[in-house]
């Protein structure tokens, strides 16, 4: 068959419909429903946050936000990704990429309700009530811990122990950069529980550690705001009942934990973007050396433009892993691109953008340095930057993926 022989309107005209990157109706009014309340309703506490966090206080406190969370619920936005049998929006990945960049625009640390570690779905009817339920409705508060001080990146060095005593199990050992650590009052642990049979191969457990049963943390003072904790086990003895999900299983419930939000991350990180860039221009079109506005120096314009072409790129390698979840596919290698590349933009625009400001980007008085600070953790945690090449590259030379795979 000739080329000039294939029809290709029809197909063209197919593919249009496939190709559409504009939002739906309904899209739109979420997205800027959520705009309208993080501007209206967060946005307004920048200044108060700022001013705590130079006191080394927390800019938004567990009661601040949870007012917050139950006036966004009136506005509909309550579990984002919970399904909807537990109250929740149970939103496609799309839409919750969409607003989570919009969170992103506020440096206060702030998120909407009804979440829970997605793993605890896992859990069986007794721990739903105990555990997950209070959870969603911001009455509990959990930490996921797997990471060690030998273990980081390479989750499958844990040595964290959990060993049989009766009915119980007694925990041991130590982990590290712990999110929400601090104010936890259970933990989500994965420990050995079977030396012999390996991390990968069945030798690990997920527990359900309540902090009254013995656990503590400790605080770990980071060059960002608030921070993690190390969790110290010293013979914490946990009852059977608290195994979530079954025994064996801690490691591939690990794994699912992390996988979760690498595309969310990003996202955030667009929001960050976006905004920033904004005051740029602002600067740019306002300051003035040697007589002209710095916004006509080549300079400052080649800035502007590498970071606005940066941030469209890294916006749509963070749709496309959102949409690839939402087509029930394996989103490994998509969401791997999406972190990669999204945290190295953050870094390298909120770098520009101080570099326009000047030295009043390098104060306080502006939110810049404490982007500046805040988004360097992007690179690391959740899987470094090196942890996503290795992932891109492994797809690519042992033909797990195949390049413009998703065009075929």
């Amino acid at each position: 068959m000739r080329v000039a022989d294939i029809s290709l309107r029809p197909a063209y005209a197919a593919s249009l419909s496939r190709m559409d990157f504009s939002l739906s109706d309904e899209e739109r009014a979420i997205r800027d429903t959520a705009r309208q309340f993080i501007t209206r309703e967060v946005m307004p506490l920048e200044q108060e946050a700022l001013r705590r966090e130079r006191r080394h206080e927390p800019g938004l406190d567990h009661s601040e936000l949870r007012e917050l969370q139950l006036k966004a619920k009136k506005f509909g936005f309550w579990g984002l990704s919970t399904p909807e049998e537990y109250g929740g929006m149970d939103l496609p990945a799309v839409m919750q990429s969409l607003i989570w960049t919009e969170i992103g625009r506020t440096f206060v640390q702030f998120r909407f309700g009804g979440e829970a570690d997605n793993i605890l779905y896992y859990a069986n009817d007794a721990q739903k009530q105990e555990y997950l339920a209070p959870t969603i409705e911001g009455e509990r508060i959990s930490c996921f811990a797997i990471t060690e001080p030998g273990a980081g990146s390479d989750a499958a060095n844990i040595k964290f122990s959990a060993r049989r005593d009766g009915d119980d199990w007694i925990l041991n050992g130590e982990k590290t950069f712990i999110t929400n650590g601090n104010d936890a009052d259970f933990a989500i642990v994965v420990a050995v529980t079977d030396a012999e049979k390996g991390v990968r191969g069945g030798g690990t457990t997920a527990f359900l550690v309540d902090r009254a049963m013995g656990w503590r943390s400790e605080f770990i003072q980071t060059m960002g705001e608030g921070g993690p904790a190390s969790l110290v086990f010293s013979d914490v003895r946990v009852p059977a009942r608290n195994v979530l999900g079954e025994i064996g299983q801690g490691f591939e419930l690990g794994m699912q934990w992390i996988g979760k939000g690498r595309y969310l991350i990003p996202s955030t990180a667009l929001g960050i973007a976006e905004r920033a860039l904004g005051m740029a221009i602002e600067q740019a079109n306002a300051r003035e050396t040697f007589g002209k506005k710095i916004g006509e120096n080549q300079a400052i314009q080649w800035m502007i433009a590498d970071s606005e072409v940066e941030l469209e790129a890294a916006r749509w390698l963070v749709l496309r892993a959102a949409w690839t979840v939402d087509q029930g596919w394996d989103p490994r290698h998509t969401s791997s691109m999406a972190k990669l590349y999204g945290a190295g933009m953050i870094n390298r625009v909120v770098d520009r953008v101080m570099q326009i400001h000047g030295g009043m980007g390098y104060t306080r008085e502006l939110p810049i340095e404490r982007w500046y600070r805040q988004v360097r953790l992007m690179r690391i945690y959740e899987g470094t930057d090196e942890m996503q090449r290795l992932i891109i590259s492994r797809d690519l030379l042992r033909g797990y993926t195949k390049i413009g795979a998703h065009l075929a």
